[in-house]
């Protein structure tokens, strides 16, 4: 009977132990949610996954990872369109050096893409904010940054789940991309940015970088993720230019 507590005892302290190694303390835990709607053209795609990938093994970017206390974040990238379409496209990845930040770049540009119909911002915050769950990571923030095109047509209300996940504690940040051109015969959304600023991003130290194009998305990415990563602060809203 001894030999059996004492065997339960050990499964037991074994089994704790393995939990507590499978919480890997990271400095961020980031989500990237990227708009992958058919409002998007190949060119802006194109230039849409590329200003990721080099903003991801920027220096600036490199330096702010490793000025933090451990050293590391946790990214995971999704796509999304409608409802019907939120996809892990590579999920939660430790970043801890040059070496890992190129080769999740790598990935990222050899990851297949796609383009789909409708746009459901708040089902895209929804999904990001499940991918915290259970991920086995012990964050000091968690961050969800959604970057796209257009408004909600599409799914349930963005600001609805925004405010659920800053209930969580979770800081939704944005990059709206402005463009002054006709959408499916509909005119250009020139308040874009005003609806980002007011039924997307939230929580405290939020914020939103407007990118007027395709053209300026890498230099607004890159901007986003050194203030993200090293969590300086600064305006609620800026510009890539």
């Amino acid at each position: 009977m001894k030999r059996r507590s004492a065997l339960v005892g050990s499964l037991a302290t074994l089994a704790m132990a393995t939990s507590a190694r499978a919480e890997t303390p990271v400095d961020l835990q980031l989500v990237l949610a990227v708009d992958v709607s058919r409002s998007i053209d190949e060119v802006e795609a194109e230039l849409q996954r590329r200003g990721y990938v080099e903003a991801l093994t920027n220096d600036r970017v490199i330096d702010a990872i490793l000025s933090g206390e451990h050293k590391r974040i946790a990214v995971c990238y999704t796509e999304w369109a409608g409802t019907h379409y939120q996809v892990v496209v590579i999920d939660w990845t430790v970043i801890d050096s040059a070496g890992a930040a190129r080769r999740f770049a790598e990935k990222l540009s050899e990851a297949p893409r796609t383009s789909q119909s409708w746009t459901a911002v708040g089902a895209a915050l929804a999904h990001a904010g499940q991918r915290f769950e259970n991920s086995g990571f012990a964050p000091k923030r968690r961050v969800i940054d959604v970057s796209g095109d257009g408004r909600t047509n599409d799914g349930p209300a963005a600001e609805i789940i925004r405010d659920r996940l800053v209930a969580q504690g979770i800081v939704v940040n944005g990059l709206p991309v402005m463009m002054n051109r006709t959408n499916f015969g509909r005119p250009p959304d020139l308040t874009l940015d005003k609806y980002y600023e007011e039924n997307v991003i939230g929580g405290p130290g939020s914020f939103m970088i407007v990118a007027d194009n395709f053209d300026q998305f890498g230099r607004a990415v890159r901007t986003k993720l050194v203030r993200e990563v090293s969590d300086a602060g600064g305006p609620r809203r800026s510009t890539a230019a």
